[in-house]
């Protein structure tokens, strides 16, 4: 394939392409990518001692000769048939003594190909790619698969002599295809400048559904602030990262991610807006350098994912390092997360934990409803719960924040809300039975045979979540107790101070998603930013919540249930059934 090189780390193919690209079944069979994936395929069908490898000579080495005897009886197969193949291919006669089990062979490299986690990184430099991102995409990433399974097709067709009844049109080239740009970008002098030359992606073509399995499917502790500037510490070998620029909200922040965690870093383009143009002109809120090599942050703290306050420049510095323990997506959105808090609470805003919906009924009346709660609490869980109950009555339901966002105070009182992210992270197994797989088209999936399997999903656009909306319901989302007539589904709380305490002691029942189990408690469940600043969080959450009760929000909580055994399903069930009975009522009911 010319004017490319590609990358090889773990399970992850990543084809670098620097120029046009013309492709042909030569190229691919010629290139040195196909010989080393066919190369490893044969190491580990050698390990495994497979029964495939009898294509082979019993006394073969299974070397580089056997390696180049195969691509060149594939160069020829993808032309002629198998019959001629002896005499043109000197000692390709032992591949053909059992076709059938060649054809195996043949089958089982292609899927081993497709196994793997495959991207494309066209670079822009010195042209306008990212000005034509179809064009692009059309001419590299479309091509390239419909090439690889018209080469394998040929070569099984010639070998077998037999045409498929059936054909499966699956993606056998990238899974994902960027654009990016080497643009220099607004950042402060000095240790900063490490940063520069980093390529910055500016268009993302997904293939979903994308189907990852990740080193970890936990994440653990919290986020430590530390007094050192982490980039100082950071080796950035620029051909080793990519950047996906992010909007967070009204903020942008620049996601530095190593090639080690490529599957993470890119599924951000489910999750949060990609910063534009003019976006990029300005100085970002943060930097976040996720996967930094080596143990030069081990040190650090005792959970080094920590982050820097660089007060000087007025931008906070995030880092996690490259281990396995971090190859976790929360990880990258959580942390994320925590700098948007605390930017957002130097700016007088409150930060909140939790998901934020605007729910118009037929008739054009219409709540804004903030569920605030920690993960696994049932925020999500009762939403999906509502909107499948409430067809009958509502006419839309609108998504403003899904995890994280921000509360302000306008000139005349009301609470307006704001959220972060344009997509979602979601438990599979809390969802409703059948939404995951409606939803697939559009999905990244990650660690789908294991507990805590989660699904990243769109499901907002960036207008809706930055517009700012008034709210009328403030839940917090209690897991954990049951029902009885002193602990009603959904209760509202009668003063600020009441209020303050069971949003600041912030109880959930885990669910595993963390490495927490039991009942746990933190600060206004959310340990992402009001922990590290609690102080500056403090004097803003007595602000608020006496400003919720001036403005007659409806604050309470709602009982979900998830944590309790055998409420999973009807607990957020429940408690939907009961919210969606109290906003029926009259407003001056409530």
């Amino acid at each position: 394939m010319n004017n490319s090189y590609f990358d090889i780390y773990g399970n992850k193919v990543v084809i670098h392409f620097n120029d046009k690209v013309c492709f042909s079944t030569e190229d691919v069979l010629n290139s040195e990518l196909f010989k080393r994936i066919l190369t490893d395929c044969v190491a580990e069908l050698n390990h495994k001692n497979s029964i495939l490898l009898n294509i082979f000579l019993p006394s073969s080495p299974r070397d580089k000769n056997d390696i180049e005897l195969l691509i060149k009886a594939f160069k020829f197969l993808s032309k002629n048939s198998a019959d001629l193949l002896p005499a043109l291919v000197p000692g390709s006669e032992v591949l053909l003594r059992d076709k059938h089990l060649l054809n195996d062979f043949i089958e089982y490299f292609y899927n081993y190909w497709r196994s793997l986690e495959r991207f494309i990184v066209c670079d822009s430099a010195g042209r306008d790619l990212d000005q034509r991102p179809y064009r692009t995409f059309n001419d590299v990433v479309e091509p390239l698969s419909h090439l690889i399974r018209s080469t394998y097709r040929d070569i099984a067709e010639n070998l077998t002599k037999q045409h498929p009844r059936i054909y499966r049109q699956v993606i056998a080239g990238a899974e994902v295809g960027v654009i990016v740009s080497n643009r220099i970008m607004n950042l402060p002098c000095g240790i900063y400048e490490k940063l520069q030359g980093i390529p910055i992606i500016r268009q993302v073509l997904l293939y979903p559904p994308l189907i990852l399995n990740t080193p970890m499917n936990k994440r653990s502790g919290k986020f430590e602030r530390i007094g050192q500037n982490p980039i100082e510490l950071a080796d950035l070998q620029k051909n080793e990262w990519l950047c996906y620029p992010a909007k967070v909200g009204p903020l942008v922040m620049l996601v530095y991610f190593h090639k080690k965690f490529f599957e993470l870093g890119l599924s951000l383009c489910n999750l949060f807006e990609m910063a534009d143009d003019e976006d990029l002109e300005r100085k970002p809120d943060a930097v976040y350098i996720f996967g930094v090599p080596g143990a030069v942050l081990d040190h650090l703290a005792k959970m080094p994912t920590v982050f820097y306050d660089d007060e000087g420049n007025d931008i906070l510095v995030g880092a996690v390092p490259g281990h396995d323990d971090f190859g976790y997506f929360g990880y990258l959105k959580k942390m994320i997360l925590t700098l948007h808090n605390i930017k957002m609470m130097k700016m007088g805003y409150l930060p909140f934990h939790g998901a934020l919906v605007r729910v118009v009924l037929k008739g054009n009346k219409d709540f804004t409803f903030l569920f605030m709660g920690d993960t696994g609490a049932g925020k999500s869980e009762t939403l999906e719960a509502f909107r499948a109950l409430g067809d009958e009555y509502i006419q839309d339901i609108v998504i403003i924040a899904d995890d994280m966002g921000s509360l302000s105070i306008s000139s005349d009182g009301k609470i307006i809300g704001c959220g972060t992210e344009t997509g979602a992270f979601l438990r599979l197994d809390d969802l409703q039975p059948g939404y995951a797989l409606g939803q697939i088209d559009r999905a990244i999936i990650m660690n789908a045979n294991q507990v805590n399997a989660r699904i990243i999903l769109p499901v907002t656009t960036f207008n809706n979540l930055i517009k700012g909306h008034k709210i009328d319901f403030i839940l917090y989302a209690n897991n954990y107790e049951d029902i009885d007539e002193d602990h009603p589904i959904i209760d509202r709380l009668t003063t600020p101070e009441m209020a303050i305490k069971i949003f600041r002691d912030g109880t959930v029942m885990s669910k595993g998603t963390t490495t927490s189990n039991g009942i746990v408690h933190s600060y206004f469940a959310n340990i992402f930013g009001p922990v590290q600043y609690r102080d500056v969080h403090e004097v803003l959450a007595e602000k608020y919540f006496h400003a919720f009760f001036k403005a007659g929000i409806f604050v309470g909580q709602i009982r979900t249930r998830l944590g309790l055994s055998g409420w999973e399903r009807n607990g957020p069930k429940e408690a939907a059934k009961e919210l969606l009975r109290i906003i029926q009522q009259p407003y001056n009911t409530f």
